[in-house]
């Protein structure tokens, strides 16, 4: 299946590493937040958040990339530091959020990038390199599907229903999905490192969660996330049809996502790297040194930017 990371020893982030700098730009009239650190003129890695997380789910990563990579991490409208408008000014949905972030990269001016997809990345990063796969060098994915038998199935269940007939008894399984138990144990189950694990990730999370409106955002995307679905097949494509350079770093014991989107990557595209870990949904919270690792040893081996 893969190389099982347990024993790589850990790095330190490089003692001249940039700054990480905290930022807005705005885009179609939204304030979006973005961290930002590292040369310029450097290759440059876009992190791409999951749900219900931010950009602060690289916190941890960013200081151990920047002496050698700008590194941009921006939220989405609704998440983290980014406006969060209001329904009726904002549509919710995965291509709006695909829309938001390639605005983003066109106004710092981002020519060529390698993506981060984690979870909700994974939807709007696919989307970003369909629009313009000239600009993507690589993929790294960390915990995000783009086939259905990805998922697993308990997880998937209450979805068709949910998409089918939208009412308040559909919505509740979405409902709980946001509320704090449910947010820590995305971030507790199946971590095996659990010194490592911080509670500031789910409490940050559950705190831009609890913001009023927030919920009915979030009900707003996860009721779009048909979308995604409907696109697998496309995205399967452009795998199939680009084979871009792929770098997985995966948590196998994630709850949502399992071992066969894994495998599928690898079936996409054969040159795959893989690494999993004994880590769950959020495999940063605990491996950010050896996933750090992976991806400068996988960045220096694409090809030069010309």
């Amino acid at each position: 299946m893969g190389v099982l990371s347990m024993s790589i020893p850990p790095i330190a982030a490089h003692a001249d590493a940039p700054p990480v700098l905290s930022r807005t730009v705005e885009v179609e009239g939204v304030q979006l937040f973005y961290r930002e650190a590292g040369p310029a003129d450097a290759p440059v890695l876009l992190l791409l958040h999951g749900f219900p997380s931010s950009s602060h789910m690289f916190r941890d990563l960013m200081p151990r990339l920047t002496d050698r990579y700008r590194v941009i991490a921006p939220d989405y409208p609704g998440f983290g530091h980014s406006a969060a408008p209001a329904l009726s000014a904002f549509a919710y949905r995965f291509d709006r959020l695909a829309d938001m972030i390639e605005g983003l990269a066109d106004k710092l001016g981002l020519k060529r990038y390698v993506l981060y997809l984690h979870d909700y990345g994974g939807p709007v990063g696919f989307r970003l390199a369909l629009r313009q796969p000239e600009r993507v060098r690589g993929l790294i994915i960390q915990n995000a599907v783009a086939n259905a038998e990805g998922w697993n199935p308990d997880v998937t269940a209450p979805m068709a229903p949910f998409w089918a007939k939208r009412n308040a008894v559909t919505e509740q399984p979405f409902r709980d999905l946001l509320q704090p138990q449910t947010t820590r144990f995305q971030y507790e189950h199946g971590a095996t490192l659990k010194e490592r694990l911080s509670p500031d990730g789910w409490t940050m999370d559950q705190a831009g969660l609890d913001r009023p409106g927030n919920h009915a955002i979030q009900l707003e995307l996860l009721h779009d996330y048909q979308s995604n679905f409907a696109a697998y097949p496309a995205w399967q494509r452009y795998l199939r049809d680009r084979q871009p350079p792929i770098l997985v770093t995966w948590g196998r014991n994630d709850p949502f996502f399992t071992l066969k989107a894994v495998e599928f990557y690898r079936e996409q595209v054969p040159g795959t790297e893989v690494h999993l870990f004994d880590a769950g949904h959020f495999a940063l919270e605990t491996h950010a040194p050896e996933i750090a690792r992976h991806i400068r040893d996988f960045m220096a081996r694409l090809p030069p930017l010309e």
